[in-house]
């Protein structure tokens, strides 16, 4: 399956904001499909703004 780029989870999130869904733990359905995009969303937010740059040379480790 295709990993979505952050403008299509925050579209994701968006259209679940509109429809009223919540992220409620342990909910079957669209709660708990909100919280896994919201999940991922954190995630790509976080891998778009790192700086590979300061890696070069094994500085850091992934």
């Amino acid at each position: 399956m295709k990993d979505l780029t952050l403008n299509e989870l925050e579209i994701l999130l968006a259209v679940f904001a509109r429809a009223g869904v919540e992220d409620t733990v342990g909910d079957e359905g669209e709660g708990e499909l909100l919280a896994q995009i919201k999940k991922a969303h954190a995630e790509r937010q976080e891998l778009e703004s790192m700086d590979f740059d300061d890696c070069l040379g094994g500085a850091c480790k992934l």
